[in-house]
């Protein structure tokens, strides 16, 4: 009996780390003008967006979900350079030849190129208006004491 339960448990366990790629994620809809604004919160920074018909992702991060299984971007917007928002396995994932690439100068060199903004910047790229704002934090530190996301 004992040898049942724990066969019918690993079979739930399997099952339910199959499906995890295929999750329902949080989402929020937001109004905004030309539609509505889908947010799917896929996990720490990152994120999806449908917007116009369009799919943008946010710092793909593959230790979160299968890409595989999403869809494929339009637009790519890679935040930072920390190997939890710039992954390059996630990001061969959901990039095509026509997915458009905004990102720090930084990941640019990691990557090989893409549209590069700054704090303060803003485009229209791929019909979208993106505006770089500074993200910081000064309570979050490593060991040494230094934070992980220092102003500038």
């Amino acid at each position: 009996m004992m040898k049942l339960i724990f066969s019918a448990l690993l079979f739930v366990c399997f099952f339910t780390r199959a499906a995890a790629g295929q999750e329902n994620f949080e989402r929020d809809i937001i109004p905004v003008p030309g539609g509505d604004l889908e947010v799917f919160f896929i996990g720490h920074g990152t994120l999806m967006l449908v917007y116009g018909g369009k799919i943008i992702h946010v710092d793909p991060y593959g230790t979160l979900t299968d890409y595989h299984e999403l869809p494929k971007a339009d637009l790519i917007l890679l935040t930072h350079h920390h190997r939890d928002h710039l992954d390059p396995a996630a990001l061969e994932q959901v990039h095509t030849d026509k997915t458009v690439l905004v990102l720090t100068a930084i990941c640019a060199q990691a990557v090989g190129g893409g549209i590069i903004m700054k704090n303060g910047d803003i485009q229209v790229v791929a019909g979208n208006t993106v505006e770089a704002v500074p993200a910081y934090n000064l309570v979050h530190k490593r060991d040494s004491g230094q934070v992980f996301h220092p102003k500038g």
